[in-house]
């Protein structure tokens, strides 16, 4: 019955607005660390910073730090806002984003505590940060699977959109050469964390990303983060970019653009902080094109995420009409 999934819909907002709550809390402490170990205030996190948490001292945790308390922060304000106007607008999109960017935050800061210099000072706070490793991934588990808020079958908007080739979609064949791109980027960032013997990887961490041998771990833990997880859905990706009817799309793309904006937002300013060792820094010679790749490395997920969110026909299964036998292709 209708009134059953209101009451329901009514409890699992509440729910969700009081762990949002909750995080909003934790994005404070984690701004004010931040800002207490550049130096911005002080007198706050003294103690904890001496017998909690040390690696949060670290140019990864401290921008780490910086996003919790400034992008996850709003994130929470909007959900609260929608989960409170639930009948107006949805917050499933956005709760997607914010789950692939905890997700990706908790899973690669824990990784890299226990992989890194840190691993040998391991204390009671580390453990509590596998509730926010679990919570997101709770939250993603919860809205994949919740309908979703567009409908999934389409007309003749639809059929004509998927009649089209790649050749005649330039926005789309612009992404897919920038997810390609982007693929082989990981394999080579993935085969150097692999201390791969390549001659091409030894260039590469030597005069370009250095950062990627940091001994704090987390750019080591990143990189094998993206080859073993984000490389398979980069290749996704392109595929649902060549293939009609990938309902799949529409979620996973912005579950990854949330994972890939937070990491590379913690990778590139962790390797340009002062708190990162001057051997370990980009080289000046080569920043401004280490950089770019990087910012472009970031982009590239958002950018297939906007495109499918604002023009989704080609993403959606189609109702066959009255005597229809097949679609006609556009060569």
């Amino acid at each position: 019955p209708h009134w059953e999934l209101n009451i329901l819909a009514c409890g699992l907002g509440l729910s969700a607005q009081l762990v949002f709550a909750e995080f909003c809390f934790t994005c404070i402490i984690d701004l004010t660390s931040a800002l207490e170990y550049d130096g911005i205030v002080s007198g706050f996190m003294e103690f904890y910073q001496k017998t909690g948490e040390p690696y949060l001292g670290t140019a990864y945790g401290i921008m780490m730090c910086y996003w919790d308390g400034i992008a996850h922060f709003i994130m929470y304000l909007v959900m609260i806002s929608r989960i409170t106007d639930r009948w107006v607008r949805s917050y499933r999109t956005l709760g997607l984003f914010w789950a692939g960017s905890l997700t990706a935050n908790m899973s690669v800061f824990i990784a890299g505590i226990a992989a890194g210099k840190y691993g040998s000072d391991i204390r009671p706070a580390f453990w509590l940060n596998f509730l926010f490793l679990l919570m997101p991934v709770f939250g993603a588990i919860t809205l994949f699977t919740r309908p979703k808020d567009r409908p999934l079958i389409g007309g003749y908007n639809a059929q004509h959109a998927q009649t089209m080739k790649l050749i005649w979609r330039p926005l789309d064949l612009i992404l897919v050469v920038l997810l390609l791109a982007a693929m082989a980027f990981t394999i080579l960032r993935g085969l150097v964390a692999l201390d791969s013997p390549l001659e091409a990887c030894s260039i590469y961490l030597r005069q370009y990303e250095p950062y990627l041998k940091d001994p704090v771990g987390y750019p080591r833990v990143m990189m094998l983060h993206f080859f073993f997880y984000g490389l398979p859905v980069l290749g996704a990706l392109v595929y649902g970019l060549l293939k009609p009817g990938c309902t799949w799309m529409s979620d996973w793309s912005v579950f990854f653009a949330g994972a890939m904006i937070q990491c590379q937002w913690a990778h590139i300013g962790a390797s340009l902080h002062p708190r990162t060792t001057a051997p370990y820094r980009i080289p000046d010679e080569v920043f401004w094109s280490v950089l770019a790749a990087n910012l472009l490395y970031a982009a590239t997920p958002i950018a297939v995420a906007m495109r499918v969110q604002s023009n989704p026909y080609f993403f959606l299964k189609i109702a066959p009409f009255p005597g229809q036998t097949g679609l006609c292709h556009i060569f």
